[in-house]
């Protein structure tokens, strides 16, 4: 009898072998992609198009020849409730550089989740601890040397509205030191769960709207705001942007 069920259990165990049976791994990890895609209210952004013009809030006409800003301190919320913050996640999107908006958090814990958050900018210790490299190297034209500290957000191009020299169009948006701090949050419930496992290919949409940094809380009328770095004018351009920058359109497997 002892014989026989000996025999069963080595027969059951080869099955499973035979069968694929593959223990799950509880520490699996994988990378998550984010694709941002740039808009101007409903419409693509295109660089450098003075032909045909977008419109603000204020009706005001403009196009754009610079947008870049960046993201950081990714935090990821689980179903349960657990979140999963991604160490050293520090992002710079150009939109004339169409590589930029793929990004991968890397070694995201296997599970499924509800929501993501990020900074829209550079937090403050990473922000006073100077110029450094990668993304945060002060020659990809995102740190002021004049005052240390990086520009989060950067839109630059031109409005007939625009008072400034050759109707400019200059938001360069940074500070970290109250009462000009435009550090900013985003979160988002996502539209679907997100499952995260290994071996799978997990992605999450992003759309942007560079629209959004003049409208919300403030209507921007270009004749009267049309240049800041820094400073109170900033301040009302990142309270705009902080709700209506980005949004979560699609979760993908």
């Amino acid at each position: 009898m002892k014989a026989k069920y000996i025999t069963l259990t080595a027969l059951s165990f080869l099955f499973l072998l035979c069968s694929g049976f593959k223990r799950k791994n509880k520490n699996a990890t994988t990378h998550l992609a984010i694709h941002f895609k740039n808009f101007v209210g409903n419409q693509p952004l295109k660089l450098n198009d003075s032909l045909n013009a977008y419109s603000n809030a204020n009706g005001d006409d403009f196009y754009l020849t610079t947008f870049k800003f960046y993201v950081s301190n990714f935090v990821l919320t689980k179903t349960n409730g657990e979140t999963v913050t991604v160490p050293e996640s520090y992002f710079l999107i150009n939109a004339a550089d169409a590589s930029s908006m793929d990004i991968e958090l890397p070694e995201v814990p296997a599970g499924k989740y509800k929501a993501i958050s990020f900074i829209i900018g550079v937090d403050s210790l990473r922000n006073f601890a100077g110029a450094q490299t990668g993304c945060l190297d002060p020659a990809k034209g995102m740190f002021w040397t004049w005052k240390s500290g990086y520009i989060f957000v950067k839109l630059e191009g031109a409005s007939s509205k625009s008072t400034s020299k050759k109707n400019r169009l200059t938001f360069h948006i940074g500070g970290a030191i109250s009462p000009d701090n435009t550090i900013r949050h985003f979160e988002q419930e996502l539209p679907k769960k997100l499952k995260v496992k290994e071996g799978g290919h997990p992605q999450i949409d992003i759309a942007v709207d560079a629209a959004a940094l003049f409208k919300g809380k403030t209507t921007v009328d270009f004749s009267k705001l049309n240049f800041t770095m820094g400073g109170p004018n900033s301040v009302i351009v990142a309270d705009n942007y902080e709700q209506g920058l980005f949004t979560v359109t699609d979760v993908k497997k």
